[in-house]
């Protein structure tokens, strides 16, 4: 695995765990751990009226039941309730193979204090089991240790370094004319560059950022459209697309760097053929670069980071 596949991957995975909530982040989960574990993972569906006894799967090797919980926000209350309902069903259900138990669930930032003393409380009465938790981190880990052609099954096609080194400006040519019909805003703003420190100043993930570091080699294939074009105000209608799009996304009550990064990306046409994706991945940090999609550093007087 390359650089740029690896920031491929990286990236696709934390757009999924931003986004995905409910019996999708269930699926999601053992889709990841199938590929991973493949015959020592079982998947457990709910089945008639037993639903599925408190295991969403589990790890033959370990002994470990799986139980995720990923609502639209994560609650102290609602999520002591979980845990305690889960880990004694399991108890119950599973009490001849469970030898861990692992609580998975969507909030990266880490569990409320109130949920962690409780898995305390149950490892102190409970010390023949093995109890953890598990969320963004834990999974990234899990995710790198699968092969690349799982990885594709999982979250597509990846671009390598030899496909974005040869992106020719034929490849860029029909993503940027699809891009220059949309419809600007007359009433934009001359485009103003950003600072060199405009990646810290967004947060985004170390993914993310390799992205756009990498597209930047091969930018200038951008520029070489431009240059060529007979419309002189290709560049700005683009880059007003952008920008309109940046501020729908970021208005978004859900909005998270690298979520918007994610919904720019695919607007830019990262998706399908990896020869497309890495064309998308040029063009995508040469607007960075040059327009008002994310926030400047510059402007911290003005605008709240993304």
């Amino acid at each position: 695995m390359d650089h740029l596949q690896r920031a491929f991957f990286g990236q696709a995975f934390r757009i999924d765990f931003l986004s995905k909530r409910g019996e999708a982040f269930q699926d999601w989960f053992v889709r990841i751990m199938q590929s991973r574990y493949l015959a020592d993972f079982d998947a457990v569906r709910a089945y008639g009226n037993k639903g599925d006894l408190k295991c969403d799967g589990r790890r033959l090797s370990t002994g470990t039941i799986y139980q995720c919980y990923a609502p639209q926000e994560l609650k102290e209350a609602e999520t002591i309730a979980k845990v305690k309902t889960d880990f004694a069903g399991a108890r119950e259900h599973w009490s001849d193979f469970m030898r861990s138990w692992c609580f998975v669930h969507s909030d990266g930032r880490g569990l409320p204090p109130d949920v962690a003393k409780l898995l305390d409380e149950l490892r102190a009465e409970h010390p023949g089991i093995t109890i953890t938790p598990m969320s963004e981190a834990e999974l990234r880990d899990i995710v790198f240790e699968i092969e690349v052609e799982h990885l594709e099954a999982l979250f597509g096609p990846a671009p390598t370094m030899t496909q974005l080194n040869a992106v020719s400006l034929e490849d860029i040519k029909p993503l940027l004319d699809e891009l220059a019909r949309a419809d600007p805003d007359p009433l934009a703003e001359n485009i103003a560059p950003p600072s060199p420190r405009k990646l810290e100043k967004n947060a985004l993930s170390e993914d993310s950022a390799s992205l756009l570091r990498l597209g930047r080699q091969r930018q200038q294939k951008v520029a070489e459209y431009f240059d060529k074009t007979p419309w002189p105000d290709v560049g700005e209608r683009i880059a007003e697309a952008f920008r309109k799009r940046y501020v729908q996304l970021k208005a978004m009550p859900f909005s998270n760097s690298d979520w918007v990064f994610g919904q720019l990306a695919a607007f830019a046409g990262m998706a399908g053929e990896p020869k497309r994706i890495a064309a998308a991945v040029a063009i995508l940090a040469y607007f960075f670069e040059r327009c008002d999609i994310f926030e400047d550093p510059d402007n911290d007087g003005q605008r709240e980071a993304a």
